[in-house]
C-alpha cells in the first residue's frame, strides 16, 4: 500500500515537461588522441553560445542516471549547485542558467531530477535527495570544486532537496532559497505540526543549516504563499537580508531588476567572508547583513512547531479549511542521521528509506504543480 500511495503522489506532485525540451547525443567529438569519458554527452535543442557548457550523465545511489550540465566562468570564485522548480527541465532553464553565470560571475552546475528531461527513473521525493547528492559528488569529485566554495540554490520544489543536503553538510558556503515551501502539506493546509506522511519537511530541516541563507519570495505568489518564505527566514540560524518582491508571483521573480541586484550583492558578500562563518563573524566587522546564530533557548522545540500564520497572509492559502484535531496516532517525524560529505567525500551518502506518503497527502501535493520558468505559460499543465 505504501508503494502505491507513493506512486500516486508522485504522479500528482511532479510535472516534468512532456516531451523533454532538449535532447542528448553521444560523447562530443574530440581532437585526435584525446579520450572522451563515455559519461559526457552533448545537449541538443538548446542555444549554442560561446560559454563553456559541459554535460554528462551521473549515476545516483538509487540506480538512476541523471543529466547534469556545468557552466564554467573564468572569473568565478564560487559555484552554484542549482535545483530547479517543478514544471521545468534543463532545456527550459538553460537561458537563465547562462545569464546567471555570466552576470554573477559564478560557475553553475544544474541537474534534472530522475524522470525529468533525459534523466532516467521516476520522480519522487526520495529520488530527488539521491539526485542532488549525485550532483554534489560530481561537482566535488569530477570538477574539483571545493565544498567551501559551493552555494546551494533551490527554487520552489527544488528547495526540498537543497535543504535536505544543506542540513547534512557542514562545509558549503551558503544557501539560496527562491519561493521555498515549509513542507508539501503546508502548501495547502496551515498545519502546526509535521505529520509523518508529509513531504519536503523544510521547516524541520532549516534549523540545522549552519551557513548563511538568502530567501527570495514574491509577495503575490499564488502557488506557495509568501508566508512560507517568511517563516523559514525566522528559523534560519545565519540570516542574510531577504528579498520580498512586492508584485512578484511564483514564476516571474527573475524579471524584476531587484532580483539580479540582490543576488549580486549576496554573492559579493559571500566571496568576502571567511568560509567558517560561525567562528569568524565576531572578528570580521564587515558582515552587518548577517545575524548571529540563535541560542539554544531560542530554538527549543522549534523543530516541531511553526511560527503562527499571520491571518492576513494565510487568507489566500486556504478556502475556509480548518485543521481537524489529530489523535495520538500521528507519527513523529524521524530525522535522518547527519552525514558530513566533506569528511567522507569518497563514500556515497547513506540513504535511509523514508515512509511512504499517505493518501491524504495526495490532496496537498497536488498544488505543487506549476513551478515554471517558460515564455509560454499556456503550455504548462495545471492540476485542479
Amino acid at each position: 500500500m505504501g508503494g502505491v500511495t507513493s506512486n500516486m503522489a508522485a504522479k500528482l506532485a511532479f510535472f516534468p515537461p512532456d516531451p523533454p525540451t532538449y535532447g542528448v547525443s553521444g560523447p562530443p567529438e574530440a581532437a585526435e588522441g584525446v579520450v572522451v569519458p563515455p559519461q559526457k554527452v552533448v545537449l541538443t535543442g538548446v542555444p549554442i553560445g560561446s560559454e563553456e557548457v559541459e554535460a554528462r550523465r551521473v549515476l545516483t545511489s538509487r540506480g538512476n542516471e541523471i543529466v547534469v550540465m556545468y557552466i564554467r566562468n573564468k572569473k568565478a570564485k564560487v559555484t552554484f549547485l542549482h535545483s530547479h522548480g517543478n514544471a521545468a527541465d534543463l532545456g527550459v532553464m538553460y537561458g537563465l542558467f547562462v545569464a546567471l553565470s555570466n552576470h554573477l560571475r559564478v560557475n553553475l552546475l544544474a541537474y534534472d531530477y530522475s524522470g525529468y528531461g533525459r534523466s532516467s527513473g521516476k520522480p519522487s521525493e526520495e529520488n530527488t535527495y539521491a539526485d542532488i547528492e549525485a550532483a554534489y559528488k560530481c561537482l566535488v569529485e569530477t570538477y574539483g570544486v571545493k565544498p567551501e566554495s559551493i552555494i546551494l540554490f533551490g527554487q520552489s520544489v527544488g528547495t526540498g532537496p537543497t535543504l535536505d543536503l544543506a542540513a547534512r553538510l557542514t562545509c558549503v558556503r551558503a544557501v539560496i532559497l527562491q519561493s521555498p515551501l515549509l513542507s508539501g502539506l503546508r502548501v495547502m493546509y496551515p498545519v502546526k505540526h509535521t505529520l509523518w506522511f508529509d513531504i519536503y519537511k523544510n521547516v524541520d530541516k532549516i534549523i540545522r543549516v549552519r551557513c548563511p541563507v538568502l530567501i527570495i519570495h514574491g509577495k503575490k505568489d499564488d502557488t506557495i504563499d509568501c508566508s512560507h518564505g517568511k517563516q523559514l527566514y525566522e528559523l534560519c540560524q545565519q540570516k542574510y537580508e531577504p528579498l520580498w518582491i512586492e508584485d512578484g508571483n511564483h514564476c516571474d521573480l527573475e524579471t524584476y531588476p531587484e532580483y539580479l541586484k540582490h543576488l549580486e550583492n549576496f554573492v559579493k558578500a559571500i566571496e568576502m567572508m571567511t568560509p567558517d562563518f560561525a567562528k569568524t563573524e565576531a572578528s570580521t566587522g564587515t558582515l552587518e547583513l548577517f545575524e548571529k546564530a540563535r541560542t539554544s533557548s531560542d530554538r527549543s522545540d522549534i523543530s516541531r512547531k511553526v511560527v503562527s500564520f499571520d491571518r492576513r497572509e494565510r487568507g489566500r492559502m486556504s478556502t475556509g479549511y480548518r485543521e481537524r484535531p489529530r489523535h495520538s496516532t500521528d507519527g513523529r517525524h524521524r530525522m535522518r542521521k547527519s552525514v558530513d560529505l566533506c569528511e567522507n567525500s569518497g563514500d556515497g551518502v547513506a540513504n535511509k528509506p523514508r515512509k511512504s506518503i499517505d493518501r491524504f497527502m495526495i490532496r496537498a501535493v497536488g498544488l505543487c504543480n506549476v513551478d515554471c520558468l517558460t515564455e509560454d505559460p499556456s503550455k504548462l499543465k495545471y492540476k485542479n
